[in-house]
């Protein structure tokens, strides 16, 4: 059984959200994928303009019917934002100018353009009015996630009550500075038992220690590890794009917006996050296996049966 990454925004030079994509890079991405023993992915398209974001979705679509390695290598999509917090540090590097309320009509309008692809979607509870938007994705059967969020506990609660059943990224996507005790951070740790934890395991949005703490909560049979890779997963250090804005990524692979007040993605790769998993934290084969690809197939109801490594 291979790994499974719900987020990936692009990688291997490759960038999903980039408004015209190259049906034969996109192949080569998958190929460099499937070579470091990654089956499957979300392929992750971010906030932006609205009619941005569902061109990127249909030409994510669309590639994905040219090759069959693509289309089982790309298992779905994961729309992170535009129904997110426009609040600084909690925006992230989301260009808040693009943030919208959460709304099921253009919503509809982006799985419309996904062709039926959308797995997974991020969002912060407290722009969702009524948790209607939440309601519209969980009985479809969409993975409903927050994230970008400030959302209060009881705002995160009344998610859950409505079909929300994760937390995108935990630990990022916040200021620098939060209140000590009741922070967006421990309120989504107080409700692990009752959704799926996201982490990061490059060592740079979550520093290992912390990453260590955080597993200890939500346990082993509660979280999933993602890349949250872009473009410059396996490239090194450099200057890349995601959608419409540069990244530099530096010596450390810390992937930073042009002021280096936000980290933008990642550059790691599923293979380095392992070694980060095994080496820094300890972690046994299961463990890992667990975290890396049991727990995500079974988030978003994917089958285990079927996997390219089994």
């Amino acid at each position: 059984m291979g790994y499974f990454d719900l987020q990936v925004n692009g990688c291997f030079g490759v960038d999903f959200n980039a408004d015209q994509l190259d049906p034969a890079s996109v192949k080569l991405a998958c190929q460099n994928l499937r070579s470091d023993g990654v089956d499957h992915i979300l392929a992750t398209v971010i906030t932006d303009d609205l009619e941005k974001m569902k061109q990127r979705l249909a030409n994510i679509a669309s590639i994905r019917e040219t090759d069959s390695l693509v289309a089982e290598t790309i298992a779905g999509i994961h729309v992170e934002g535009p129904f997110i917090s426009v609040e600084p540090g909690f925006v992230g590097a989301h260009p808040a100018q693009h943030v919208l309320p959460a709304c099921v009509d253009s919503m509809q309008s982006m799985l419309d353009a996904a062709d039926g692809l959308v797995k997974f979607v991020t969002l912060a509870p407290e722009n969702d009015s009524n948790q209607k938007l939440t309601r519209f994705l969980a009985a479809q059967g969409i993975v409903v996630s927050a994230g970008h969020t400030d959302a209060s506990l009881e705002q995160l609660l009344a998610g859950v009550d409505a079909g929300l059943s994760a937390f995108t990224h935990l630990g990022n996507a916040c200021p620098k500075k939060l209140d000590r005790h009741d922070n967006i951070i421990q309120r989504a740790l107080s409700i692990s038992d009752r959704i799926a934890i996201g982490l990061i395991a490059d060592g740079v949005h979550v520093p290992c220690h912390v990453l260590k703490n955080f597993l200890a909560i939500a346990g082993l049979d509660r979280a999933y590890v993602v890349t949250d890779a872009i473009s410059a997963a396996g490239n090194g250090s450099g200057t890349f794009q995601l959608g419409d804005q540069k990244v530099y990524v530096d010596e450390s692979l810390a992937t930073w917006t042009a002021d280096r007040e936000h980290l933008v993605g990642s550059a790691i790769t599923m293979p380095a996050a392992v070694s980060n998993l095994r080496s820094k934290l300890g972690l046994s084969e299961s463990q890992i296996l667990q975290l890396t690809s049991a727990n995500s197939r079974k988030l978003i109801g994917f089958p285990t049966r079927g996997a390219s490594n089994e």
